[in-house]
């Protein structure tokens, strides 16, 4: 499904055509190419999206390489759905499913330049300095207020709001990070020159 802007957030609205829209029936690649700029809120809160991550099933990197389980279930399900997942134990990590129904691919968002509901971002994150609210996926989700509650929710609707990216901006392509197989697939993608990446591009 395409998602179709929508009410709020005007501000982030500006440069995109007036029929602008996310297309989640693509390659993973492909959409995570295409989120780069592209507005993402939670219940009102969050910003652009400046740093996002390819998976994909021929991917050994990707929880879905192995086949469906109970853990990867949404990333088999409906582009424009939500797979959310517990990294280490640690921390959520949000990603947007692509691709066609059960291909198992999807898009991790790694850090987005926080633009609306700063104040609640910061007294989740217990931090001032808007770099650093959310860049890492990490971070990104415990400002966004995301967690297992949000896996498998539609993209396009509430609490989520997408807006899709303006055109014309310079998108920068390398290595994906943080993984230990398939490390030279070029499937990581950011806004260039942002300061609120979670990495600078090499």
């Amino acid at each position: 499904m395409a998602t179709r802007r929508r009410s709020g957030a005007d501000a982030a609205r500006k440069g995109a055509a007036p029929d602008a829209a996310i297309d989640f029936h693509v390659p993973a690649p492909a959409l995570a190419r295409a989120l780069i700029g592209a507005t993402l809120l939670v219940d009102g809160v969050g910003g652009r999206i400046v740093e996002t991550e390819a998976y994909a099933p021929d991917d050994p990197a990707s929880h879905t390489h192995g086949g469906p389980t109970e853990r990867n279930a949404s990333m088999f399900g409906p582009p424009a759905h939500a797979y959310v997942y517990r990294s280490y134990g640690l921390h959520w990590c949000l990603n947007l499913v692509g691709g066609k129904p059960g291909g198992g691919e999807a898009a991790l968002i790694r850090a987005l330049e926080p633009l609306h509901g700063l104040d609640r971002m910061r007294e989740r994150r217990g931090l001032d300095d808007a770099r650093l609210l959310c860049a890492g996926p990490g971070r990104l989700t415990q400002a966004l207020g995301i967690d297992l509650s949000h896996n498998g929710l539609r993209a396009d609707a509430p609490p989520f709001e997408m807006i899709a990216a303006p055109a014309g901006l310079a998108v920068a392509v390398g290595p994906r990070i943080g993984i230990t197989k398939a490390m030279d697939h070029p499937w990581r993608f950011g806004l260039a020159r942002s300061p609120y990446l979670s990495r600078p591009f090499r």
